[in-house]
């Protein structure tokens, strides 16, 4: 650990001299490069020089106790310094186990999240707009910003489906786990006889990815306008402003109506088109390079049920790591930390595991 410890504070010095290069300020590319890499070394250097200092002082201590001769308050102070130096590097040995593993490249980025009605028809899409407000209420209480980029609305204002981006740092390593089947019971309220209804809603969770990460040639698309539909009223337009982009290639069709102008619309689909083609081509990186070590809470399949939101019962339930929370009006509020935090550290636990 430490000699991985002594090359990532030499290679942290290392990045702090090059963003000092005029060459490097001159590349903006590069210098964001180095910046982001400089940004995720900092956590963990700090750390280091703090285990290093805790250390010094715990050696420090013990040779005073060892020479002896000290008088009674003197050596209580030297062994309260021992003691309390030895509890930080315990405490700190396990935050630098956490920091050194792998990190996410793409933990800090925004991400576009895209919320599909399954099973279970109107109910399915009521359900679907009921998400949707959680994850924007939550990303208003984190400070992250919300963009709508497509939506198709029922006559009762759930969604069919609905993309939206959040941006903000970090908001792919706050909501990666949310991907998959979101399951919610309840009693629908066109149910005259009470019955409890179960339905599905599908949630992928997409890093937004850059132009330097994803090199899409324009000749294998195919771009379609056509009239926006939905279900009326200003959703409704008589030019053909919507656009349909279908990525020859991967088969990839994404559509865009919530703008007026074509030009936005189609700005928008490029980006959604983007994320799910570098999302793609991860999955199948990952899957080749460790298929057998599936270490990430779930696997992220947008197959794979993961929680339930039982309204009878007040509970929200995630299947993966069993845990269950009697506070559902709260975390439909947004209020979903508890859950996020729960599932990050069970991922690292997970994580650390193997690394052992």
């Amino acid at each position: 650990m430490f000699d991985k410890l002594s090359g990532a504070e030499n290679r942290f010095l290392e990045i702090s001299g090059q963003l000092c290069d005029p060459e490097i300020i001159s590349d903006m590319n590069r210098y964001k490069q180095l910046m982001r890499e400089h940004k995720q070394l900092e956590p963990l250097i700090e750390k280091y020089r703090e285990y290093n200092s805790a250390k010094q002082s715990m050696e420090e201590a013990r040779a005073l106790l060892a020479a002896g001769g000290l008088d009674r308050d003197f050596k209580e102070l030297a062994e309260e310094e021992f003691s309390s130096s030895k509890s930080k590097i315990e405490e700190l040995s396990e935050n630098l186990r956490l920091l050194l593993l792998p990190v996410d490249p793409n933990d800090d980025k925004n991400v576009i999240v895209e919320i599909r009605g399954g099973a279970g028809g109107d109910e399915a899409a009521l359900f679907s707009a009921v998400l949707f407000r959680m994850y924007s209420m939550y990303a208003e209480t984190r400070g992250f910003k919300t963009e709508m980029l497509n939506s198709n609305e029922t006559e009762l204002n759930g969604f069919k489906e609905v993309s939206f981006m959040i941006e903000g740092e970090g908001a792919y390593s706050r909501l990666k786990f949310e991907s998959g089947v979101h399951r919610v019971q309840r009693v629908p309220e066109t149910e005259a006889s009470g019955r409890i209804h179960t339905s599905t809603v599908t949630v992928a969770v997409l890093p937004e990815a850059e132009d330097v990460e994803v090199d899409i040639n324009p000749t294998d698309l195919q771009i379609d306008t056509y009239r926006s539909g939905g279900a009326g009223g200003q959703h409704v337009n008589k030019t053909e402003s919507a656009i349909r982009i279908t990525h020859l290639p991967t088969g990839i069709v994404v559509e865009c109506q919530d703008e007026r102008s074509q030009f936005k619309n189609k700005d928008r689909a490029m980006k959604i088109l983007r994320s799910r083609i570098y999302e793609r081509a991860q999955a199948e990186q990952a899957d080749k390079i460790a298929s057998e070590r599936k270490l990430q809470v779930g696997t992220g399949d947008r197959s794979e049920r993961i929680r339930t939101y039982n309204y009878p019962q007040g509970r929200v339930t995630d299947h993966r790591i069993g845990l269950t929370l009697y506070r559902l009006e709260g975390i439909l509020n947004g209020d979903i930390d508890e859950v996020i935090d729960a599932l990050i550290t069970f991922d690292q636990a997970e994580k650390l595991k193997a690394e052992s």
